[in-house]
């Protein structure tokens, strides 16, 4: 058997963190992780099972603190340094962690948030012959909590998802059994950290003993990862469709021969660019899964993805899938239904939801909420993404979050928030306004007012005004009805 095809089996002095300057090994990074440990207990004493949060715009870094807290058997809050100060504010109080750690440049990001900010200095590794208190990896438990991560919600909140290390470990073997994972893999990170996508991936490799090679992630910049993607030997990379369709429109020189799986996830890619995908021959994979099932749960390989377009493949070994009727039967195969998962790679529940938990986790299935179908071959197909999620550039939208903030307008009577289909960006955000009676806005108002309350990403981008919105005789705004407005409306983006 060669080399490339042994069983996985992590070597000390084998690449993990891929780098400019040539990177870190194995043990090179597992001795900085054991100093940060000893820097962040320096400054404040935790225990196992204390939550830390954790607000970093750099990879490296991020990750490296992530690693530490881990060693601790501390639980991680990753935080979106995309995020206002007001949302920033409310996830830090929901998760009420016992410390925030950012780097120095973050720190003005952490301006009135109700938790101890500790701001990590940059550490060298000059002692090397010194031993430390945790040089050792220690013990992890399936049953301990790894992460909470907020996700949107529909009622307008972050949800916070609580993953535990089994999910993380499980979801690793099923994608690794999926994949086909070998040891000489290089996976390209350009997915932020605080994105379960994007900490899936460090997490996998360190279970693996393969290498990452960290991209730039905020923002995402199409002609360095085309460079990187070119030069380097990089072996996997996860991609939301629309970061694919910009890095194909930009790119001058073919990637590089060891290119096996695109991977991508987040939302369904179009049928043109599946298209443009086969015809230049690109080892795309479709996934889907979500925070709450520590990334992929469904995974269809190239052959599948053109053979079948649209089909998001069959669930990992780790996963089950079913779609059931309003009557919450089995659906027949080519019978839409929700989408429910079931595996060790789902969620423990949501912190300080119990209600939320309790409607999604329901006799050892996670209701997503989803529309699909399992085709006769057992493959999945999904429909509508979570009632009216908006998917943009990858990052999800909820229009209940969006609307809320319109509300707050004095001029706003109501509102709806719609996703409009966008060449660049997969969808965009657009909002119908009903305004109160004798009351004027303009789109630049209500553009300034929303970005003051959220990040830049959730602000519509089309607006249109009405002096009643369509409701049923219920009183329920019609959505459908109100999308209609911008049919024939010329483009009016902000």
């Amino acid at each position: 058997m060669s080399d490339r095809r042994r069983p996985l089996n992590p070597e000390p002095d084998k690449l993990f963190f891929a780098l400019a300057d040539g990177g870190w090994t194995f043990a090179q990074v597992n001795r900085y992780v054991a100093l940060t440990c000893e820097t962040i207990l320096s400054h404040t004493a935790l225990e196992p099972g204390d939550k830390v949060a954790i607000l970093m715009p750099r990879p490296l870094p991020f990750a490296l603190t992530m690693l530490a807290l881990m060693r601790m058997r501390v639980i991680s809050v990753p935080l979106n340094t995309r995020l206002t100060a007001g949302e920033l504010a409310w996830q830090v109080k929901n998760a009420a962690p016992r410390l925030l750690i950012c780097e120095t440049e973050a720190l003005a990001l952490t301006r009135d948030l109700e938790a101890p900010v500790f701001a990590l200095p940059t550490m060298t590794m000059n002692a090397q012959d010194r031993a430390l208190a945790f040089d050792d990896y220690g013990t992890m438990r399936f049953d301990d909590d790894f992460a909470i991560i907020h996700t949107s919600g529909t009622t307008g909140r972050p949800k916070a998802a609580v993953l535990t290390h089994g999910n993380i470990f499980h979801s690793a073997l099923g994608t690794a059994h999926k994949l086909d994972i070998r040891n000489n893999e290089r996976w390209l990170c350009v997915l932020p950290l605080y994105h379960v996508g994007g900490l899936s991936i460090i997490l996998r490799s360190l279970i693996y003993g393969t290498a990452v090679e960290f991209g730039p992630t905020a923002p995402f910049n199409v002609d360095e990862t085309n460079r990187v993607l070119s030069d380097n030997p990089i072996t996997i990379v996860s991609l939301a469709p629309t970061m694919l369709q910009r890095l194909l429109d930009a790119k001058t020189r073919a990637w590089n021969p060891h290119l096996r799986i695109i991977l991508l996830g987040g939302e369904a890619p179009s049928a043109e660019l599946l298209a443009r995908c086969a015809a230049e021959e690109l080892p795309v994979a479709t996934c889907y899964g979500m925070t709450e099932t520590a990334s992929q749960v469904v995974t269809a390989l190239p052959a599948q993805v053109y053979k079948k377009p649209g089909s998001m493949g069959t669930a990992l070994m780790t996963a089950q899938v079913r779609i059931i009727d309003e009557a919450g039967e089995d659906a027949a195969a080519d019978v839409a239904g929700e989408v429910l998962i079931k595996g060790s790679s789902v969620m423990r529940g949501y912190i300080n939801d119990p209600q939320a938990t309790a409607k999604a986790l329901r006799a050892g299935w996670l209701h997503t909420g989803d529309i699909g179908y399992l085709d006769q071959d057992g493959e999945l197909f999904i429909l509508q993404r979570r009632d009216d999620l908006i998917i943009s550039g990858g990052e999800n939208i909820y229009p209940a979050e969006v609307e809320a903030a319109l509300r707050q307008h004095p001029a706003v009577a109501e509102a709806v928030v719609l996703g409009l289909p966008d060449p660049d960006w997969g969808q965009r955000a657009a909002a119908v306004i009903e305004t109160r009676a004798g009351q004027s806005l303009s789109s630049a108002a209500i553009t300034a007012f929303v970005r003051e309350r959220l990040a830049g990403y959730k602000v519509p981008r089309r607006i249109a005004f009405v002096e009643a919105l369509p409701r049923t005789a219920s009183g329920k705004v019609q959505r459908s009805e109100a999308r209609k407005v911008f049919d024939d409306a010329p483009p009016s983006d902000n």
